[in-house]
Parts: structure tokens; C-alpha cells; sequence
């Protein structure tokens, strides 16, 4: 073990083949079996004398250089802290090993559900290592054949797949890609029967879906192309843009977002089914929206307001005609269904479709049909429902989960959709609605023996006393002696709900007798717009407090201990693991922060992060909001001689989203100001963005290096037997 530190660090060898074996033996032969550990050094990090003043308090900020992801210092910086980073996991001895078992685990063929387009059935398909997922297609008793392979859109399977959109009729499609993981997309016209481009593409597209308008074009959406760095970005006008084929990207009309009155920082287009009514979103945060109404059929129709400010969240998902389905959170925090008429569409003209009830509301619509699926403490319960509001039945699911939304095109007789949870691995199910029967369509191709596994939900206090659920997974049999290896993976934020889902990764974890543990922290969307507002601005240290929580049950009950705890999140996530590292070092021996926010008083001036005001404030708010973002902010709560667990910082070199400079200067505190043995690293994914899009290489290699990192740092100098059949 390479020990970042002046004081060397004592290494125990563990020879056994079980992870309680080795630890309990590790335990034994502590005193007998010291081992000199390797010392190393950091790469230097100039320091800067940049200060700010928010409301006459100045606040330092030394590494703001790092912010320049462009300059070739940063870029000597970064090669430097990788050379490190590398060297260190390089020589954890099973980390080859790690890699293995994860490709072989991840080594099985994935379909997912097929849906119909025009004359074809469509369907997206991985044959198990291959970089990005292939859509294949076939008609009527047909053979099936590729008709597109991300594969084979660059050299390195950095370019992905993203949006894929199909005209009403099928014969048109346009799909847009992401290059290294970047969030700015380009869009690809082509006819669907012979798969050839129609047009040259459509550049610089961001946050877009695709809205097709009959078969003469389409409404995409995004913001004027920044000239060189990302950071200077505005992201503040979001633009609805209507392109008409056959024509240049430069004639493309602008439908909302042109005018001041019409400034907003996100705006959507989207077509309905039957292509009578284009319906805008804007929103100026990640919460909330205002919604517009436009007749397609009359060209010079108006645009109508259905909600005219953005304190809610509301969207159009369906319609009969005229009779507008809506779903909303507007008097509802836990979201219904309301109807109105399309000519007078306001809120006061709303009729409930289906209710609100106790439980969070997610809707969807198919086959003529409306589907519930109702959030039971973050578990899926789902009814059927005709277009009159009557509830026709239960979609029963084999066991406590997640399904999938309940979707598709009006005039389909048969859906899909798939049921997992934390030990099972997706299964896909038909719904045929003539015979009101569901059936099982495929089963996964996992090697992962689920019956050798229990996943189940506890619920813990938090500081607050408010009681808070969490799924823990792990083998059957498990002996809670407090030495049980654990992740605890947390996300607390934007109204997402984590909701039980199936990862081939984390089965590696769990077939080494390792702990996962997900809790449904505040500021997520489990239990509606109150849960969520309670981990927002100056009540977001209730999702610290709720983590902590967490991780103290997981102690209390035996499951770990400290020694043995690691905490894990991304983006949102990661600014989770930053701020409760910083709060409770002592809590956790392993801390893996990835692509995190983590400059809580520069945050909105980075790209599209003044979108997330309404979960986090921002520091120019007010003075009270200024001492609370600094409070907590991961940045500027490194203290200098505390000791801090090791921590393997993650990020992408250019991801566009949440920006590097972030996790640079993190980074850079921890080494600063580290006082303990422990590691403080930083891997840092080269032509990579924030995550989507990543090739499945990279993938299983970054995955590797973070178990290895975190077992590594458990004390493990050998792991179980490890399966590479």
C-alpha cells in the first residue's frame, strides 16, 4: 500500500479466502506481521493569491488557476496527478483480478424492450462487452438487422447514442450523439427504410429533445455555442428551435426564447401523438416550469399559457382531441392527473383525473390506456386506468422494486415494461391488453445467483427524528459483526427518487460479501415536493444529517464499522460524500466523491450550474444563504491538520456539466491539508464528460479501480477466490 504521508503506514497481509476471514485474521496478526509501506509525494499545486469578498467577508480561493480547463498548466497538472493516481492503484495486487471478474460478470447479452416505428419493431441490444448498446430492428416475421451501431461512430466508442426520434409515421428518423461524454450534441436526419443521411447534421445542440412536425421537420432545443472554454458558457437563454428539412441549420425559425419575457435557462418542445399541438416547457431552475399550448394544425394559431409561472411542475401527457391530459404537482406535491380543454387549458379549468393520494404519482400512457405507478416508500405499485378515469386493475409485480414506466403509442395492443431491484437483474415483461395478461418476455442473462441474496428496506431516525427508509442488500447468512465491507451509496437531491435497480457492478461487491446500502435521503422525490423541499437551500443539511444517520444505523446494527465503511455518490451525490467527509472523518474509511459539486460559492457561475439554484441558493442570494453555502461547502471545509479517509476523487477532463475545476480543487485541499496516512487521489477520465455515453470499457475500469481502491484501503492485501469462468 502506497501511503501518501511522512509517517509510514503498517501493512497487514491477508492470506485467507473469505473477506471476514481475512479481516478477522487480519486482526490477529496486526502486531506479528508490520510491513514497510511505500511513501510517495503529490504533484505540486501552485497556490494563487485570488480572494473574494461576499458581503464584506473575504474568502480565499488559491487554486482557482484550476478553473481553466483549457490551459496547458492545468493540463501538465492533470497528467501529473494521474502519473500518481495510476502508479498508486497499479500496484494494489488484485486489481487485474477485480477487472476480470467484473467483465466476466458484465459479459452476458442485454436486450431491452422492443417498441414499434412504422413498418418495424425496434430494439437496443449489447452482446455483452460492446462499448455502446446497438438499436437493431425487424419487420413482420423478419430477421432481425442492425440499423444503428454507435460502435461504429468513432474509433475509441467515446461517441454515443442519445435522443433517438422516429416521425408519426416511422419513415423519418433523427438521433443525436454525444462526443466524449459531452453534453453539446449534434443531430442526424436520416430516412429510415434506407438509413441514408438526408442533410448535413445539426451542430451545437444542448439539453434537447427531438419533436418531429408530420414529416417536414422538427423542434429542437439550445443555447448560443460558448467560444473556448466551457466556462463561458450562458446558459441562461434556452432557446425552442424549429428546423424544416431541406433547409441550412442558419434558417432554422426560433419559436420561444427570443424575447426577454420568454428568457429561461431550460425550454422544451414536444409534439403530441396525433401532431395537433406542439406543447412548450421553460423553466428557469431544475424545479418548476411554466407551460405553453400551440395548435399545430391552424399556422397562425396563438400560444396559449396552460401555467403561467414556474412554482410548479406540470406537463401535457396526453390527449383525446382537444381534452388535454395533464399531470402535476400544482395543489398536489405528490402529483395527479387533471383533464381540460385545450381552448381554455388555465388551472381553474382543471378536472381531476386521477387524484392525489398519499403516495407519489408517476403517470404514463399507452394503448389507449393511463398507468399509475404509485412511490410506496420508494417501491412500485402500478394500475391501469381507461380514458374515462375508471381504475381497471393492478398490475401485479413479482416482488418488492422498480418497474418501468407503462408506455406507448395509442394504437399498440401489447407493452413493455421491467420489474428489478437491488438482487435481482431486470426482467421484461408483455402486457398484452386484449387479454388483460401479463407475461414474462425476457429474462435477464446475468450470472448472478439472486436467490443467494435478501434485499431489504429498514427505516432509521435521523437527527431530526424524521424516519427515513433504506434498501440494504447483501448475501444471505450474514453475520453482523461490525467487519462487513459496505458501500453506502446516497444521491439526496433535484427531486430524483432511487428507486431499487439491478447493477452488474455492484453484484461484484455483493459476491464478495460486501454490504450495499441505499437510503432515500431528503431532497429526493420519494415522498413528493415537501420531501424534496426539505433537502433544498437552508434545509440541505438535512441530507448531510440523513447520510450520517445512515451510515451510524449501518454501525449500530452490526452490519459495519467505520474500518469498514465506504461512502459513494456522483454529481449531486458526490457533493453528498464531500460534505459529510469534511463534517465526520472519523465516520468512514473510504470516501469516493464522484464528478461532485463542490464549490458551493462558484458553483452558478459555471456553465448550466445556475440552473441549480433552487436546490442549493446560490452565495450573492443574501449574506444568510452566503454562511450557509460556505457552512458546508466541501471546498472550503478541508481543514488543515485533520485527518481525512482515503478518498479517490472521480472526474471527467472536460465534462461540461459539472465542471472539473470542482474535483481539482478538492483534490488539491485534501492533499494541502491531509493529516492523516491516508490516501487523497484524484483519477481523472481523459476525453470524458460527465458520465453518460461512457464506453463499457471505461467503465468496468473505473469500476475496478474504485473497488480495489476501497477494499485496498479496508486492509485487504488479498481478495476472496475470485470466479473468471
Amino acid at each position: 500500500m502506497t501511503v501518501f504521508t511522512k509517517m509510514p503506514l503498517v501493512g497487514i497481509m491477508c492470506l485467507s479466502f473469505s473477506l471476514i476471514a481475512c479481516l478477522e485474521q487480519g486482526d490477529r496478526q496486526a502486531n506479528n506481521n508490520k510491513q514497510q509501506t511505500d511513501v510517495s509525494v503529490y504533484p505540486e499545486t501552485r497556490k494563487g493569491e485570488v480572494v473574494d469578498r461576499y458581503f464584506d467577508t473575504p474568502v480565499a480561493d488559491p487554486y482557482r488557476w484550476l478553473e481553466d480547463d483549457m490551459s496547458s498548466e492545468t493540463e501538465v497538472w492533470v497528467a501529473a496527478q494521474n502519473e500518481v493516481t495510476f502508479g498508486y492503484l497499479n500496484k494494489i495486487p488484485y486489481r487485474e483480478d477485480v477487472k476480470k471478474r467484473l467483465e466476466t460478470l458484465w459479459d452476458y447479452e442485454k436486450v431491452g424492450a422492443p417498441f414499434k416505428e412504422g413498418n418495424y419493431t425496434y430494439f437496443y441490444k449489447n452482446s455483452g462487452l460492446q462499448n455502446q448498446y446497438i438499436v437493431y430492428r425487424f419487420a413482420d416475421n423478419g430477421e432481425a438487422e442492425v440499423f444503428l451501431d454507435p460502435n461504429t461512430f468513432s474509433e475509441e466508442g467515446t461517441t454515443s447514442l442519445s435522443t433517438l426520434s422516429f416521425s408519426h409515421d416511422g419513415s423519418l428518423v433523427a438521433y443525436s450523439i454525444s462526443e466524449a461524454g459531452s453534453d453539446w450534441r449534434k443531430v442526424i436526419i436520416i430516412d429510415a427504410e434506407t438509413k441514408k443521411r438526408l442533410e448535413d447534421p445539426i451542430v451545437d445542440v444542448k439539453f434537447s429533445g427531438i419533436a418531429w412536425n408530420g414529416q417536414d421537420g422538427f423542434f429542437y432545443s439550445s443555447y448560443d455555442k460558448p467560444e473556448g472554454s466551457e466556462l463561458s458558457a450562458k446558459t441562461d437563454q434556452h432557446k425552442l428551435y424549429y428546423h424544416k428539412l431541406g433547409t441550412a441549420q442558419q434558417q432554422d425559425q426560433i419559436i420561444f426564447g427570443e424575447t426577454p419575457d420568454q428568457k429561461r435557462r431550460y425550454v422544451g418542445g414536444d409534439v403530441t401523438e396525433d401532431g395537433r399541438y406542439l406543447v412548450i416547457s421553460g423553466a428557469v431552475s431544475t424545479s418548476g416550469n411554466d407551460l405553453y399550448l400551440k395548435d399545430l394544425s391552424e399556422p397562425d394559431s396563438p400560444l396559449v399559457t396552460i401555467v403561467g409561472d414556474t412554482s410548479s411542475e406540470t406537463y401535457v401527457l396526453d390527449n383525446i382531441g382537444s381534452k388535454l391530459y395533464v399531470v402535476t404537482d400544482r395543489d398536489a406535491p405528490n402529483q395527479r392527473v387533471v383533464t381540460v380543454d385545450a381552448a381554455n387549458p388555465a388551472p381553474e379549468n382543471w378536472k381531476d383525473f386521477i387524484a392525489e393520494t398519499e403516495h407519489v404519482l408517476l403517470a404514463s400512457a399507452g394503448g389507449g390506456y393511463f398507468f399509475a405507478e404509485y412511490m410506496v416508500d420508494a417501491l412500485s405499485k402500478i394500475y391501469q386506468y381507461d380514458d374515462q378515469g375508471k381504475r381497471l386493475r393492478e398490475i401485479k409485480l413479482p416482488g418488492l422494486g422498480s418497474a418501468s414506466a407503462i408506455a406507448g403509442n395509442k394504437d399498440d395492443t401489447k407493452l413493455y415494461y421491467s420489474f428489478t431491484n437491488y438482487s435481482t437483474p431486470p426482467t421484461i415483461f408483455e402486457l398484452d391488453l386484449k387479454e388483460n395478461v401479463s407475461t414474462v418476455f425476457k429474462v435477464s442473462g446475468a450470472a448472478f445467483a439472486s436467490e443467494d441474496y435478501i434485499s431489504s428496506q429498514h427505516f432509521y431516525t435521523s437527527k431530526d427524528g424524521v424516519q427515513i427508509p433504506m434498501m440494504i442488500t447483501h448475501k444471505k447468512g450474514l453475520v453482523l459483526n461490525g467487519k462487513n465491507p459496505t458501500i453506502l451509496y446516497g444521491y439526496g437531491g433535484f427531486n430524483i427518487s432511487l428507486t431499487p435497480s439491478f447493477s452488474i457492478t455492484n453484484a461484484f461487491w455483493l459476491e464478495q460479501g460486501g454490504v450495499y446500502a441505499v437510503p432515500n435521503l431528503r431532497g429526493g422525490g420519494e415522498y413528493g415536493k415537501h420531501w424534496h423541499d426539505a433537502g433544498t437551500q437552508r434545509n440541505k443539511q438535512n441530507v448531510f444529517d440523513d447520510f450520517i444517520a445512515a451510515a451510524e444505523y449501518l454501525i449500530e446494527d452490526g452490519y459495519t464499522s467505520s474500518d469498514y465503511l465506504a461512502i459513494n455518490g456522483r454529481s449531486n451525490g458526490g457533493l453528498l460524500v464531500g460534505a459529510v467527509m469534511t463534517q465526520r472523518p472519523d465516520l468512514m474509511r473510504v470516501a469516493l466523491p464522484g464528478v461532485g459539486v463542490m464549490d458551493m460559492l462558484r458553483y452558478h457561475t459555471f456553465t448550466a450550474g445556475a440552473g441549480w439554484a433552487y436546490d442549493y441558493g446560490t452565495s450573492d442570494q443574501s449574506l444568510e444563504m452566503f454562511e450557509y453555502l460556505k457552512g458546508y461547502s466541501p471546498v472550503h471545509n478541508v481543514n488543515q491538520g485533520t485527518e481525512y479517509p482515503a478518498t479517490l476523487v472521480t472526474t471527467g477532463d472536460h465534462d461540461d456539466r459539472v465542471v472539473p475545476a470542482h474535483s481539482f480543487k478538492f483534490a488539491a485541499q485534501l492533499q494541502e491539508k491531509n493529516a492523516g496516512q491516508s490516501p487523497a487521489l484524484i483519477r481523472i477520465e481523459t476525453n470524458a464528460g460527465h458520465g453518460s455515453g461512457t464506453p463499457v470499457s471505461k467503465i468496468i475500469q473505473q469500476y475496478a479501480d474504485k473497488f480495489s481502491f476501497t477494499l485496498f484501503n479496508m486492509g485487504f492485501q488479498e481478495l476472496p477466490v475470485i470466479r473468471t469462468e
